[in-house]
């Protein structure tokens, strides 16, 4: 959404998540959802997809807890997204009429919720 009356200042952020399975969750979003290794370090590799920013760091236990969303341009992308998925998939693509979106839930190997996504009101601007 666009911050009336804040200019907007070049800032990035990276949402990292524990994970037992490095190689494995890293190959799924590169091979499922197109996600490209940005960095790889000692025990983590950071992770895009256009301006998300997310990484997985190997350490004893996976966390598992909230949601990845990766937002697409239209339903077609949403759709397509599912297809990638494949047998990951848990919720297939649906209009949620309390956020007005379009959406599709999936599970990454470790059990993570993934969710893509579309925005169905013009109006909304989150670029």
């Amino acid at each position: 959404m666009k911050y009336p009356g804040r200019e907007r200042v070049a800032v990035t952020g990276i949402v990292f998540h524990a994970t037992e399975r490095r190689d494995d969750v890293v190959d799924f979003y590169r091979d499922r959802l197109g996600a490209t290794v940005r960095l790889e370090q000692p025990d983590c590799t950071i992770l895009a997809f256009d301006g998300f920013l997310f990484g997985f760091c190997e350490r004893e236990a996976a966390a598992d807890c909230g949601i990845l969303t990766f937002v697409y341009p239209d339903r077609a992308g949403v759709d397509a997204a599912a297809d990638a998925l494949g047998d990951a998939v848990v919720t297939e693509p649906r209009e949620n009429e309390t956020y007005d979106i379009y959406q599709c839930f999936a599970e990454d190997p470790e059990g993570r919720t993934v969710e893509c996504q579309v925005f169905l009101d013009d109006g909304v601007d989150i670029e």
